[in-house]
């Protein structure tokens, strides 16, 4: 029966139920941030720093192992370094920021890899590369669900001048002086939401359930407010169909949620009423005078 693929899982297996609800908090805190790197362009940015904070999280496995702590730690102040270098970088010298972030992003991947090897197995990459959302306990939950509210909070108050600086940035500049202190705090929410993906994705896949449901949504709403309810709602979908995906198979979860959501994204880009192909080569009758 539908039940007992869809339901009886979570019903009868608390890590399935703890996996679910980690997996709609990383969609509460992480979509609306890929909405608007989405918006400003910054999409392959997003990527660069999910790579970035790979080091610091290595280095805290390098210290303590799994633990959970040391390497949100370590990944936290990576992400912040490489964001801020990458701005001072930018502002000094002709290279523009994402070149930068590209070359912080092949460093920082290379470096990451070689620490977490230096000290750990095959199966202990594997986990930092892809995490294991499966395996996900009560404390890592808590940081999740903590670092959600707290970006909620933050976007709540930067959500005006956010959207203002995505249309048009030098207007923000003439009638107000938040466009910095907004631009800081948004970096800082992605670093923090790619950490909080990277405890359960793993640093390969954490930004993919930022970016694809941002792209869904593109397709399917104008409205910024529109798009971001509908990011989360793809990347919460994406995330339990994933989760359902992954015990009824042996697809590993990661990777199983980025697919279903990536399927979600090919169905909206042929069939959304913004933009979608077939919308493209069958458009609606317009009103005629």
């Amino acid at each position: 029966m539908i039940s007992d693929v869809l339901v009886a899982p979570f019903v009868d297996f608390e890590f399935m139920r703890r996996a679910l609800a980690g997996v709609i908090a990383l969609a509460l805190g992480g979509a609306p941030i890929g909405v608007f790197l989405m918006l400003r362009r910054m999409s392959l940015v997003g990527d660069a720093m999910a790579h970035a904070i790979l080091p610091g999280a290595a280095i805290g496995f390098l210290i303590s192992g799994l633990n959970l702590f040391a390497m949100t730690f370590g990944g936290l102040i990576a992400g912040f370094t490489v964001a801020i270098l990458a701005g001072v970088i930018s502002r000094a010298t002709q290279i523009k920021e994402d070149a930068s972030l590209a070359t912080f992003y092949l460093v920082s991947l290379a470096l990451g890899v070689t620490i977490v090897s230096i000290r750990g197995t095959n199966i202990d990459l594997l986990h930092v590369l892809f995490g294991n959302i499966l395996a996900m306990d009560d404390p890592t939950l808590l940081v999740i669900a903590f670092n959600a509210t707290i970006t909620l909070i933050l976007l709540a108050i930067i959500y005006r001048p956010l959207v203002i600086e995505c249309v048009d940035p030098l207007f923000l500049s003439t009638i107000s002086r938040a466009g910095a202190p907004t631009h800081l705090t948004f970096l800082a929410l992605v670093v923090v939401n790619l950490v909080n993906g990277f405890q359960a994705l793993g640093t390969l896949l954490a930004v993919g359930l930022m970016i694809l449901p941002a792209g869904i949504a593109k397709f399917w709403s104008r409205d910024v407010t529109g798009m971001v309810g509908i990011a989360v709602a793809a990347a919460a979908l994406s995330g339990y169909l994933g989760l359902v995906l992954s015990f009824q198979t042996k697809v590993p979860s990661g990777p199983a949620i980025i697919l279903v959501a990536a399927c979600f994204y090919i169905a909206s880009l042929l069939f959304g009423p913004e933009g979608g192909l077939v919308r493209q080569m069958f458009p609606g009758r317009h009103l005629e005078a």
